[in-house]
């Protein structure tokens, strides 16, 4: 597995200080009021719970399994919600938690979505950006760090749903997935 890893991104301990960071300024924005955590599946777990667990105040946890992908490394276009919430999200502060922004079309069409079901606040906190491939401006107001055009696996982030496990983010080798 790690042969496959052509550079390391970023360590645990730089994916540490960015969670908390982040935890930070959203402990700060949300002072006093409950936030519900949309996870988006499955990319999302491991940074969601680092970053739940940094948080201040109360927070529901709810899941969504949102996807442009298939097998391969690019977005289809096509948004597929497999896994929609449970929760009723009238008047309630709604935060999505995404592993990577990349084309910005998942996230296009799941904020004003939830939007409509009446959410009071509607952000979106991610660990990683890639604003070179953004075809969608779509606003994120918490981002981890911004990366460029790379193919990224770790911490939860896949190719082919393998490497999810690693505990870095490593670049993956254009010969794995080309």
């Amino acid at each position: 597995m790690h042969n496959d890893i052509q550079a390391i991104m970023f360590t645990k301990q730089e994916i540490d200080q960015m969670v908390y960071s982040l935890a930070h300024n959203i402990n700060n924005d949300y002072a006093g009021e409950e936030v519900v955590a949309i996870i988006i599946m499955k990319g999302s777990l491991m940074f969601a719970a680092d970053l739940i667990r940094a948080l201040t105040m109360n927070v529901k946890i709810d899941f969504m399994q949102v996807s442009s992908y298939g097998a391969g490394t690019e977005s289809t276009g096509t948004i597929k919600i497999k896994k929609d919430s449970d929760i009723d999200l009238n008047g309630k502060n709604i935060l999505i938690i995404e592993d990577i922004v990349d084309s910005g079309r998942t996230l296009a069409l799941l904020r004003p979505t939830l939007e409509k079901r009446g959410a009071k606040s509607v952000k979106i906190a991610t660990l990683l950006s890639k604003p070179d491939r953004r075809v969608v401006d779509v606003p994120v107001e918490y981002i981890g760090a911004e990366i460029p055009d790379e193919f990224v696996v770790g911490y939860g982030l896949d190719y082919d749903e393998k490497y999810r496990q690693m505990d870095y983010i490593g670049i993956l080798k254009p010969e794995v997935y080309n």
